[in-house]
Formats: structure tokens, sequence, C-alpha cells
């Protein structure tokens, strides 16, 4: 066992070192941020959790669901440092996905930020670091807090040349297959794009949605389009297009939306697919009434949560499928960008960012074992059992020659809004490939 928890862990780590995700910062820059870690007069700044004066911190984050990874994750960590703070009070404020989005931009315009608040690194926090509004947080740790977290890792969070928030998890988008639904239905789980058209047509032909989304929550109808351009375009040539530095009017960005034109074409969602949430979709997948979807690795947890899922043990992960003879096939959606900051505007900074550092690293543990990510921390996992969907995951991350972030996350501003109305007019047949891609140029002059 040890010597398999010891693969595990060196695995993880070649998964965490391939991400060269989007970048705010050099993955040298990063490195040099956490070296920067302050040293001098922590113990003389405001409000260190070592001594006994009373500190209340205010703490934001989107975990509403109990039954989520991340949510059980967090609730571990959290209880380990209140046992270990006992004077230190924290006051949780929980707010679904969506709404998050909004409300946590509504409080950095405001200047009205809890001490500590969840968010997406790169474009989502951009303006948040630029309008001052976030602590640099390694001015605020000691020198030794991250020597456990992977710096490359941390890319997503760096912003000129310095670390302003710690990721606790990287994800990778996968395709879930209900292997029992394609043995019942006779139907190859699909590796190429033309065995998942052949899939869509015959589960249609049995009466069956082949793929559930929640398109209403317009963030995992953009899955799709996102992945679907990794296929044709590759992450080098996306990330030089969302920095604007090359335009979407090229073959390969009208290819990748295409793709989902075709998709939406062949009746491969649900008819109501703009109707549903991310969760009503999921509950479709959970209850084995359609046989895929595409989602982060965090699904894996609930998944395999009996108390959720009518499908455990029944699901096998898989790349999205391949184009034949694509230059793009071993590429991936997925990052590490997933993470804590503190507010610039904290009395008590220095504590806030001590519990960032504390429970982003017991989350990386945590938050792995509940099937919700991958870790980007080095964590001992000696003695635990790894489950299977979850270790398949790992695997295909490992072999992975290049990721991207998610564009909603990568984008900053009304960008965001842009991108996503665009893929939501796809899902309703009001935009073809070509009209997709100039809509994106439109962001680029």
């Amino acid at each position: 066992m040890f010597k398999k928890m010891k693969k595990l862990v060196a695995l993880m780590l070649v998964f965490v070192l391939a991400i060269s995700v989007v970048g705010c910062g050099s993955e040298e820059e990063s490195a040099k941020a956490g070296n920067k870690a302050k040293t001098e007069d922590v113990s003389n700044s405001e409000g260190s959790s070592s001594t006994d004066e009373e500190i209340t911190l205010d703490v934001w984050h989107l975990w509403t669901t109990e039954s989520d990874g991340n949510a059980v994750s967090f609730a571990k960590a959290l209880e380990m440092y209140k046992t270990e703070h006992p004077n230190v009070t924290i006051n949780i404020d929980a707010t679904e996905n969506e709404a998050y989005k909004t409300k946590i931009k509504t409080a950095i315009s405001a200047n009205e930020a809890p001490d500590v608040f969840f968010t997406w690194g790169a474009g989502f926090s951009q303006a948040f670091v630029d309008a001052g509004q976030v602590a640099k947080i390694t001015d605020y740790l000691p020198e030794d807090a991250l020597e456990n977290l992977n710096m490359s890792a941390a890319n997503n969070f760096t912003y000129n040349d310095g670390l302003y928030g710690l990721p606790f998890i990287s994800w990778v988008g996968v395709l879930y297959c209900n292997e029992e639904m394609f043995d019942a239905a006779g139907v190859k789980v699909p590796d190429t794009m033309d065995e998942l058209f052949a899939a869509i047509e015959a589960f249609n032909g049995q009466g069956v949605i082949p793929i559930t989304v929640g398109a209403k929550d317009a963030w995992n109808a953009m899955f799709f389009q996102n992945v679907a351009t990794v296929r044709t375009a590759g992450t080098e040539m996306s990330t030089q297009a969302l920095k604007k530095n090359i335009s979407y009017n090229q073959k390969e960005f009208v290819d990748g939306a295409q793709i989902l034109v075709d998709l939406v074409a062949a009746d491969a969602f649900d008819p109501s697919a703009l109707a549903l949430t991310y969760d009503e979709a999921k509950i479709a997948f959970l209850n084995a009434q359609s046989p895929m979807m595409f989602m982060g690795s965090w699904l894996a947890g609930e998944v395999q949560n009996p108390e959720l899922s009518q499908v455990v043990n029944k699901v096998v992960a898989k790349n999205f499928p391949a184009i034949e003879g694509g230059s793009y096939n071993n590429e991936f959606l997925g990052g590490a960008i997933d993470g804590l900051m503190v507010s610039e505007s904290s009395e008590h900074k220095e504590v806030a960012a001590e519990f960032v550092a504390y429970i982003t690293e017991k989350m990386s543990r945590e938050s792995f074992l509940q099937g919700a990510g991958i870790p980007v921390w080095n964590i001992d996992v000696e003695g635990e059992v790894v489950d299977p969907l979850v270790q398949q995951i790992v695997d295909l991350s490992t072999e992975s020659e290049g990721y991207i972030v998610a564009w909603d996350t990568f984008l900053s501003g009304s960008d965001v809004s842009t991108h996503l109305t665009l893929v939501q007019e796809v899902f309703a047949e009001m935009k073809t490939a070509e009209e997709f891609a100039e809509g994106m140029q439109t962001l680029n002059e």
C-alpha cells in the first residue's frame, strides 16, 4: 500500500507540473512570489492567531450543498482550524455558484469584501487585484508557510509578479460515461468524435437523452465549446486568442464551435437544456436517466456517493473524444483555478492569510480524498483508499500534453458575459459557428 500511495503522489506531482495553464505571470514568477514570503515582523503585525486575542473573520464561499466534495472538505478543514485556533471566530457565508459570482463582484466594487473569500484565479480576479482590493498574501505569511505548495500550480493567482491567493485543488474536465447504460444499449463508450456521434444516435433511437447539461447555468454549457476548441485549436492557440494576441476568425475556432453546433443539431442534449440548471442536469446523470455528462473532476465524489447517486461504480471517466488525426487529442480543459484570497480591507490580514494557507493545504488533501479534485499541495495519503474513479482521472491527467482553464475564468469583465451569451445562443440555434467566432472576435477589437 505504501508503494502504491507513493506512486500516486508521484503521479499527482507529474500532473501538477504539467499544468502550464493560462497565466497572469510565469511559473518562475510564481516561484519568486513564494520565495518572497515575508519573513520579518510577522509576529508584530496586526492580529496574529497565535496570541490569545479574540479575532473574528468573515469568510465567503460557494459550497452550499453539504454533499459537495469541496463542501465536505472545507467543513473538515474548518473544524481542524477551529480546534487549533480557539481564539478565532469564523463567520461563514455560503452562496450558490452563479449568485456568488455577482455577490463577490458587487462586494469588491463597494469595498465591502469579507476578510477571506473564495474566488477563481486568472481573469476572474484580475479586476479585484487591479482595484487594490486583494492583499498580497505573501506579505502576511511566514517563509515556511508555502513550502508544501507546488508553486507552478499557483500561477493563476500570480499578478504583477506577486502572489495574491492560494489554490487548493486543480480540476480536469472529463466525459463521465455510465458504462452500464452503454452496455445495455449495445453502444461503445466513445474514444473518438465519430464514436460519440454514433452513441448519440443510438441513445436517441432508444428514447434516451444522450448527454445531460444545465445550459441555464451557462458555464457548464460553455464547457462543450471550450473543450471542443481544445481539440481543434489546442490549448496554446486558445490561450493566445483569449489573451487577444490572435484572432478568433480562424478555421480552428470556427471548427471548435461547429462541433457544438453539430452536437445540438444531433439532439445530443435535452431539448429543455436551456431551462435546466447544473444541479438539475446533474441529477439526471446521478439517477441514470442520461448516460453522459462532461464535467470537472469534482463530480467524481458525488458519482461515487451512494447517498446521492444510483450510478456508483458504474461510471468511467474518459477524455473528451478525439478527432481522428487531430494534434490536440491529449490536451485538457482544467487547471488550478479555485482558491481563497484575503481582502486588502481586512483588519486582520495576517490571521486571514494564515487561515487561507491552513485551509487550502488541508483542503488539498481532503478534496482529493472526496474525489473533488487533484491536490496542488504536497499531501500524505499513506493508508488512505483512493476511489477508483478518482484514480482514473488522475491517470488520465498524468498523460496530458496541455491544459487551459475554462474561458469564463480566463476572461474578465463584460467579456465573460459576452462569451457565455454566445454559447447559449449556439445552444438555442441562434448562432452559426462562424457567427460565434465573429462574436468572440469583437472582444479582441
